[in-house]
């Protein structure tokens, strides 16, 4: 079910819960700023789910609050866990669900990167 963005971050998230790890993930990328492991399950044949250390609830709530320095390293994150999967060519999709309308349901912000196959049309 979709969340409201407006809420506040909620420790007990699933996201947040993987990053202290209480749950396992398999992952594929661990820096300062990011953690990447794979969906569990996917939209396609590369899906893998990249979130931010820092406690944000969404992207909105992330590019208005997060540091410089957070943003541009979860950004750098994203690309390098892109390049070490073999996704820029021939290429590749990165989504940001927000809120109700945008489809998002852990409140805390994840980037999807979906790549493997031709992904067709963002909508339809």
């Amino acid at each position: 079910m979709p969340i409201d963005p407006t809420l506040p971050y909620d420790d007990a998230n699933i996201f947040a819960r993987i990053l202290r790890g209480e749950l396992p993930s398999k992952k594929v990328y661990e820096d300062e700023w990011a953690l990447a492991f794979d969906d569990i399950a996917p939209q396609a044949p590369v899906h893998i789910l990249v979130i931010p250390k820092g406690s944000y609830v969404s992207w909105d709530d992330f590019s208005a609050q997060a540091s410089d320095a957070e943003i541009a390293g979860f950004a750098r994150a994203v690309g390098q866990i892109a390049r070490d999967a073999g996704l820029v060519e021939p290429g590749y999709r990165v989504l940001y669900n927000v809120g109700l309308h945008g489809g998002q349901e852990i409140p805390h912000l994840h980037a999807h990167i979906f790549g493997g196959r031709p992904l067709g049309r963002m909508i339809g």
